[in-house]
């Protein structure tokens, strides 16, 4: 069972799990521009672009995150909402075409309650040469397995005693 689809009573910290890759392409940008409203000529314009640090365009650092964020395999019987991103930290360019995977871990698991438990997760996004581009931590909020309500004790009519 991949550990992403175990109840949350199963998991533990430091357990590992890796993603298939998936290639930025321009129309990811383009789309992720026009959805955002976010225009920086860097993400944009191949011309601007070529005379910035970078000497070309590149992926917009929140898509980055976005698309890894995706390849996580999520059980959607087990995960029930995102609750927050935190500590996200951009590394290094992604570049048009460039591949992309997730090498995460479970960091920390907390009970919320009987049906519910916080999970928070590490995501180490590395591009083509594996180099890290991106880390962040996913809290995500996790049903639990029904927890069995406990057997009534009934009383023993032999030593009840009458009021």
């Amino acid at each position: 069972m991949d550990i992403l689809s175990r109840p949350f009573d199963d998991l533990a910290p430091g357990l590992r799990f890796a993603t298939r890759g998936r290639t930025v392409t321009e129309a990811h940008v383009v789309a992720f521009a026009g959805l955002t409203g976010d225009q920086h000529p860097q993400h944009t314009d191949a011309r601007w672009a070529e005379a910035s640090p970078f000497g070309e365009r590149i992926a917009h650092g929140l898509l980055v995150l976005s698309l890894a964020a995706g390849l996580v395999p999520l059980d959607p019987e087990r995960v029930v909402a995102l609750r927050r991103v935190r500590d996200a930290v951009f590394k290094r360019p992604v570049r048009l075409g460039e591949t992309i995977g997730v090498a995460g871990r479970l960091a920390a698991l907390a009970p919320v309650d009987d049906r519910t438990g916080l999970v928070s997760v590490v995501l180490d996004v590395r591009g083509g040469d594996e180099r890290l581009v991106a880390r962040a931590t996913l809290e995500l909020l996790w049903a639990r397995d029904a927890v069995p309500a406990p057997e009534p004790v009934l009383a023993d009519p032999m030593t009840c005693v009458p009021l």
